[in-house]
């Protein structure tokens, strides 16, 4: 058991602010939270900062020089993990773009295979694809796209370490299909689709409960065709995941999109590439060339192709784009992904029995360090 005093700022604790207050961990746990009073086993000084939950990312394709889809294993997990903890992720769920079968097995194992040696930070999969609408494909590869058929199901659906995301077009998705993946505990998200309005609702009807990257690869918002869009921001429950780059969508989408619905029902994502957390300029997709240029990841045609965000970035650039305040823009990069991920019981908050994710913010909202299960990591 170890005691942790944050001085000089404010911790955010379950909604609220505390002033600098004193942390009591035990096995990666929250144990108490006390006001602080100098005998404590180690003393940080926030500066004027702020302690924040840990981030929670569902859509992190890759990071520190290492693409999930080329090295799904352990190993390149907890690369992947390290050089997003820098950025204040402290969980994230390693995402696959569509991908073969042989791949989506590989990274399914190499997920429960870090959970298993317990690798900071990886508390599941993201399985974007390969069930996607061609004309809404985006960067993901014609030649992985496919139906949802029972290999894929079987293979989705065995027992897993950690949660299972999946991305899937709803036009492609049936009633048995949906049933049978729900009932695995597979979370099924809805995006790269040309889903009308209908059946869209029609979806969410069926269970899906997430909108992968909102505004992105849907068919969009029109007076007489509400589309994917219109559909989402109309649902009040599902939670949407949003890319607050400046690039996937105009600035002022997404203060229309939050003033839409419940702000409980969002949360921040990056879609981020192998280059966060690194000093790539280029790489290669499915043996597409991707270029690194002005804070964008676009191929040979200017085709976005996932993000060079990290959420610290996300998170400042919700509070001024949004306007949104501090302890909004966190809630949607913690709280609420848990929330979406049915682990709000453990992660998402800084309070008693919560495990012990944090993050040290500066006065300009940039992370500062980062601990995971009580252990700074970065």
């Amino acid at each position: 058991m170890s005691r942790i005093a944050f001085t000089n700022g404010q911790i955010y604790s379950h909604g609220t602010w505390l002033d600098s207050a004193s942390l009591t961990l035990a096995g990666g746990k929250i144990m108490a939270i006390d006001p602080a009073n100098g005998a404590e086993d180690i003393a940080v000084d926030l500066a004027g900062g702020t302690l924040v939950p840990g981030y929670i990312d569902v859509q992190v394709n890759g990071g520190g020089g290492v693409l999930f889809n080329d090295d799904p294993t352990a190993t390149g997990i907890a690369t992947i993990a390290r050089a997003h903890a820098r950025f204040g992720s402290t969980a994230i769920v390693p995402t696959l773009i569509s991908a073969l079968p042989e791949v989506i097995a590989a990274g399914l194992d190499a997920v429960d295979d870090a959970i298993t040696a317990n690798v900071a930070g990886c508390i599941g999969i993201h399985v974007e694809g390969p069930v996607l609408s061609r004309a809404r494909k985006g960067i993901h590869s014609e030649r992985n796209l496919r139906p949802l058929d029972d290999a894929l199901i079987e293979l989705l659906t065995r027992p897993r370490a950690g949660r299972v995301l999946f991305t899937v077009a709803p036009e492609y998705l049936g009633q048995d299909q949906a049933r049978a993946l729900l009932e695995a505990g597979v979370i099924l998200s809805i995006g790269h689709s040309e889903a009308d309005y209908d059946q869209t609702r029609r979806a969410f009807a069926m269970g899906a409960t997430g909108v992968t990257h909102l505004f992105n690869a849907m068919s969009g918002l029109h007076h007489r065709a509400p589309g994917m869009v219109g559909a989402a921001l109309e649902n009040q429950e599902a939670w949407c995941g949003l890319i607050v780059d400046g690039f996937h969508f105009h600035p002022a989408m997404l203060g229309i999109a939050l003033r839409a619905r419940p702000l409980d029902r969002f949360m921040l994502v990056t879609d981020a590439m192998s280059c966060v957390g690194s000093d790539l300029t280029q790489f290669e997709l499915d043996g597409t060339t991707i270029y690194v240029s002005e804070g964008r990841c676009v191929d040979a045609h200017g085709t976005l192709a996932g993000a060079t965000l990290d959420m610290g970035t996300a998170v400042r650039n919700t509070i001024n784009m949004g306007g949104v305040s501090l302890s909004q823009a966190i809630d949607m990069a913690s709280r609420n992904p848990a929330a979406f991920l049915g682990l709000d019981t453990e992660r998402g908050t800084i309070g008693i029995g919560m495990t012990a994710d944090f993050v040290q913010l500066d006065a300009d909202h940039r992370p500062v360090a980062t601990w995971i299960a009580g252990q700074q990591v970065a």
